[in-house]
């Protein structure tokens, strides 16, 4: 399998600090977008300590075939997606643990987009508003569904697409990690075919940029000239908030 990749952060136009962090490692094909809450620096910290848990927790967990399954697996669960579901648990502890140790960070949390590539397979765990998309054939989807009170508003009916845009509650996340003790992500698996082009990215490029947008410049660009484009149109939008793009190209299967 043959792989193009590429990540970038920008802290946007109107904060001061960067509470986004991203994983790219194309040698174990991990990528991971987080997005921090909580103020101050404990929404960075929070972030980091999310993507560093990823990206230490899962070589183990899928290094040996032969292993017992990690804690909290399902019956059911291939390989991949228990590495992740007990890797999203571990981020949880250690983000709920370290705010408890100082008061300053008491509260903090984060979302977790990641995506590992393997197997001819994209499995994804997904906790939050960041967001997984797939163009494919010239056709983006957005593979994970928004933990948020405006999503849920949109999925139910209540309100429409472009109401959420511009509703006061947009910004009410109703899943994190790090905020409670238990953590309770999506886990998903997709069929990748050559071409495929997997964008991983937090809520500062998606409230910028629609997504009839985002297809475009995926469409048009390798990872990374679309992952810096992205960034950009964001910006160019106003750049309200952090901007995180981690772009994913399947070259060959």
């Amino acid at each position: 399998m043959k792989i193009l990749s590429f990540g970038a952060t920008d802290p946007g136009k109107k904060r001061a600090n960067n509470e986004d962090s991203y994983l790219v490692n194309d040698e174990l094909r991990l990528y991971a977008v987080a997005d921090g809450v909580g103020g101050s620096e404990a929404g960075e910290v929070a972030s980091r300590i999310a993507v560093d848990t990823i990206a230490s927790a899962m070589p183990d967990l899928l290094g040996d075939k032969d292993r017992t399954p990690p804690t909290g697996s399902r019956a059911g669960d291939v390989p991949e997606l228990a590495a992740f579901r007990h890797a999203v648990v571990l981020a949880n502890r250690n983000i709920f643990e370290e705010a408890a140790k100082t008061p300053a960070r008491a509260g903090m949390g984060t979302t977790l987009t990641a995506l590992l590539v393997a197997r001819k397979r994209a499995f994804l765990a997904h906790i939050g508003d960041s967001r997984a998309y797939r163009l494919r054939v010239g056709t983006l989807e957005q593979l994970t569904n928004d933990h948020s009170v405006v999503a849920e508003q949109v999925r139910s009916g209540v309100i429409t697409a472009a109401q959420a845009r511009t509703s006061p509650y947009r910004h009410v996340i109703t899943r994190v990690l790090g905020t409670d003790r238990e953590a309770a992500p999506d886990l998903m698996e997709q069929p990748v075919k050559p071409g495929d082009m997997f964008l991983l990215c937090s809520d500062g490029l998606t409230e910028m940029v629609d997504d009839r947008e985002i297809g475009r410049i995926l469409a048009g660009s390798a990872p990374r000239d679309a992952a810096r484009k992205l960034i950009d149109a964001a910006n160019a939008q106003g750049g309200v908030d952090n901007i995180t793009a981690v772009v994913v190209q399947v070259v060959e299967v």
